[in-house]
């Protein structure tokens, strides 16, 4: 089980490889991600409201990895499950390439030859991609677990992005936790703030 850096998504035709810039290597946003995790993992707690310092420091491959197993309950499972997955996105493109009745033959051979050659990439793509998901879940469960209301942040360093893309897994939790984002200027530096509104469980 590795995680390292490999890039964005590549855009592989019979002519060559190149890569979407659209869709970055999730590896990009795993430092920021497991630093968030480590600084609001408080468990059940009355403080609601937290203010994130940053260490401003690198975390290289292994720390991450690190980080990774001691709050991603489940991460054996997902690591499992990335052949998988990788396996499957390379059936679909091959399929896609075989379903093309555009191209010819040798346009076609030149093209499958050059997915399969990016085997490796793309399992380490998903792997990337696989770790980012799991480290977003346990996030979550983290900010619903100590029901933090308020999070501040600096917007740098892909902390922002992090938020951005929890919002979207504490939106589909349920019960979902309904969130805001909005920027403020502290100090001359943009900051960013996220608020969270935990459901209310009904007494009987």
């Amino acid at each position: 089980m590795e995680l390292k850096y490999v890039g964005d998504f590549p855009k592989v035709s019979s002519k060559g490889v190149g890569f979407d810039s659209t869709k970055a290597d999730k590896y990009t946003y795993l430092h920021a991600a497991v630093e968030l995790l480590e600084a609001l993992s408080y468990g059940a707690t009355e403080t609601t409201k937290h203010l994130y310092q940053t260490k401003n420091q690198e975390l290289n491959e292994k720390e991450i990895l690190e980080l990774l197993q001691k709050y991603c309950k489940n991460l054996d499972e997902v690591f499992k499950s990335r052949e998988e997955k990788s396996n499957e996105l390379l059936d679909n493109l091959l399929d896609r390439v075989r379903d093309n009745s555009q191209i010819s033959d040798d346009e076609q051979r030149a093209w499958l030859n050059n997915i399969r050659l990016m085997k490796d990439y793309y399992f380490q793509y998903v792997t990337n991609e696989s770790a980012y998901n799991c480290a977003l879940d346990a996030l979550a469960e983290e900010i619903i677990e100590a029901k933090v209301q308020e999070v501040r942040i600096p917007l740098f360093r892909n902390y922002g992005i992090v938020l951005h893309n929890l919002v979207y897994v504490l939106e589909h939790k349920k019960p979902p936790v309904d969130t805001d984002m909005k920027v403020e200027t502290t100090d001359g530096a943009l900051e960013g703030i996220v608020s969270f509104k935990h459901p209310v469980k009904l007494s009987i």
